[in-house]
């Protein structure tokens, strides 16, 4: 009889605990991308993503980088 101590994680445990925060990380990285690409974006635009990273963070987060961020247009002076 083998007995593992409870308080070592599993491996199992290791890799989804390292998923979370990635997929935290990757939403905040998201989030932070968004409100500093705020003033190019309307009001709705800015909820509609703001709401997309926030219901679907992988996705979400990726789109917006990937897309989002690409497609707002740079003011100028």
């Amino acid at each position: 009889m083998t007995s593992t101590n409870p308080l070592i994680p599993a491996g199992y445990d290791i890799v989804w605990t390292a998923l979370a925060i990635a997929v935290v990380v990757l939403a905040v990285v998201a989030l932070v991308s968004l409100a500093r690409s705020a003033k190019r974006l309307s009001a709705p635009q800015a909820l509609i993503w703001v709401l997309i990273v926030l219901l679907v963070p992988v996705l979400g987060s990726i789109a917006w980088l990937a897309v989002g961020r690409r497609s707002t247009r740079p003011v100028r002076r």
